[in-house]
């Protein structure tokens, strides 16, 4: 699902125009982005959590050829942990084998 798509769906559920959604959307994920910009986490209840977490410095060499060796800096990363109501829909399995 694209951004537009989204603006469309979230539009139409719940009964507003599409320029409405588009600045809700906008104003909720520039809100996220700011929270996670100071280093907050970010929960929504029944969705996930956001985290940011620092990576540090990581010596890279691939397939023992020095000539290639270099060093990645330490970076922030973002991290979604899905909610358990997330998770249990969308990867739902059986434990039941099927043959």
């Amino acid at each position: 699902m694209t951004k537009m798509e989204l603006r469309l769906a979230v539009a139409k559920k719940a009964h507003i125009t599409k320029k409405i959604a588009s600045e809700v959307m906008e104003v909720t994920f520039n809100i996220i982005a700011d929270c996670l910009r100071r280093g907050e986490k970010v929960v929504v209840t029944g969705l996930g959590t956001f985290i940011i977490f620092r990576v540090k410095d990581k010596e890279i060499l691939p397939f023992g050829d020095e000539s290639k060796r270099h060093i990645v800096a330490a970076h922030s990363k973002v991290l979604f942990r899905p909610a358990k109501p997330l998770r249990r829909d969308v990867w739902k399995y059986d434990k039941k084998i099927e043959k």
